[in-house]
């Protein structure tokens, strides 16, 4: 296979495709994510054999016990699917939409509409239901999508493709408007990321090192993050009643996503008092402790063993662990967290406990990252979280799409303007 040539005509397709999705009426695309879901639902004992060849291959190659897990569909999964499918469907049309009209002086009335941005292109690892979550949401929100997921989950990611075309040509909807690159040769990533004329925007979805090298080698606009490096700060007036469970839900209750604590920052006020119950919390759940010379101090007088502390490097200020470790740093106030937080975060989610009105809103003003939050864990920054229905990724970018990205993300808006015949004196 010439690649280039492949995912040029891809391109080509999808180009074709986004013409006509922008014109599809809320219910042509409503029909298909239901019909979707119902050819998902009906071709389970096909996407289970299907997802046993990637499992079996995925075994002989000696792929690490968590990737597998991500990597299997299960009849769980397969339902979760089918249902995220009808949840999309029922989510509002934002393709359309008017807003801000105002009328001018001159007699026109000027207002913004969201229009679609046009084709998608979406790089992915591991798991096979992102092919049917993405398909969802670049459907509904109009776009056409190419999907180049993991080669580990080749069979995986064309059986829900197949269930996918067969949901468009139900609705009369061109099966085009979702391709899912069938050739696991890497050229296809460089040949996508490169093709400006047929690819509006790059989403990619997976390791660092994946998206680190489709920021540096790309042609089309890329929304992405790299890193998850989120902080709670622990104020001079937090409630003693939220701070050790805002904590742990933060940290503890997953360790693997983004929006994950891995960093926790204290008001050296209240580290004394705080500090020994947080550390006790934490390794009574086996996570370890890198922190400054002030928290190790207090942690060591509280009783807390050697063998859960370590002293943090300037390294772990800035890193994300994705494992049972957090960062701990006591700084002298809010100016000094504020400091710190915004020194070394990846701006993705900051969160601060404090019952003060004027520090919550200073925090908020001045913590630059997508999402900020005041006496709630970092685990809701989430696009169904925030009542989004679902979204295709979070973007630590500042420009269009910040955060969750749901189906509002992935539109963008042109000015309209109505007139009744006036001309520009």
């Amino acid at each position: 296979m010439d690649t280039q040539a492949y995912m040029e005509a891809l391109g080509r397709q999808a180009r074709a495709a986004s013409r006509q999705l922008a014109a599809a009426s809320t219910d042509a695309k409503n029909r298909a994510l239901r019909a979707m879901a119902a050819a998902v639902r009906a071709q389970r004992e096909s996407l289970l054999a299907a997802n046993a060849r990637d499992l079996e291959a995925a075994r002989a190659a000696g792929l690490d016990a968590a990737l597998i897990d991500r990597l299997a569909l299960t009849d769980k999964v397969i339902a979760t699917m089918a249902e995220g499918l009808e949840q999309v469907a029922a989510l509002p049309d934002p393709v359309g939409e008017i807003t801000d009209m105002k009328r001018r002086p001159s007699g026109i009335q000027v207002g913004k509409m969201r229009v679609p941005l046009g084709v998608i292109g979406i790089i992915y690892e591991s798991r096979p239901n992102v092919t049917a979550d993405a398909a969802a949401l670049c459907l509904k929100s109009g776009n056409a999508a190419i999907l180049r997921g993991g080669k580990e989950a080749l069979h995986s990611n064309q059986a829900i493709a197949a269930c996918v075309r067969a949901g468009l040509a139900e609705a009369g909807l061109p099966e085009s408007a979702v391709q899912v690159v069938e050739t696991a040769d890497r050229a296809a990533v460089g040949a996508m990321i490169t093709m400006p004329e047929y690819v509006d925007v790059i989403v990619p979805r997976g390791g660092k090192g994946l998206i680190e090298r489709i920021s540096r080698d790309a042609r089309v606009p890329v929304i992405k993050h790299l890193d998850g490096n989120c902080h709670v700060y622990v104020d001079d007036d937090a409630d003693p009643a939220k701070v050790v469970p805002i904590v742990e839900n933060a940290k503890t209750q997953r360790y693997a996503p983004c929006n994950t604590t891995e960093s926790l920052v204290v008001a050296r006020g209240v580290a004394q008092r705080f500090l020994p119950e947080i550390g006790r919390m934490l390794t009574g759940k086996g996570v370890e402790i890198r922190g400054c010379p002030k928290t190790l101090a207090i942690l060591r007088e509280a009783g807390i063993g050697q063998q859960h502390l370590r002293e943090a490097t300037e390294q772990d200020w800035r890193e994300e662990y994705l494992a049972p470790i957090i960062a701990v740093k006591v700084v002298d106030g809010l100016d000094a967290a504020i400091e710190h937080i915004n020194t070394y975060s990846s701006q993705h989610t900051e969160a601060i406990i404090t019952e003060n009105y004027s520090s919550a809103m200073r925090f908020l003003r001045e913590v630059d990252s997508a999402s900020v939050m005041v006496n709630a864990s970092t685990r809701f920054a989430d696009g169904f979280e925030y009542g989004l229905g679902a979204e295709i990724g979070i973007s630590t970018d500042k420009i269009h799409a910040r955060g969750p990205v749901g189906l509002e993300g992935l539109t963008s808006q042109k000015w309209i303007v109505f007139g009744n015949g006036e001309v520009r004196r």
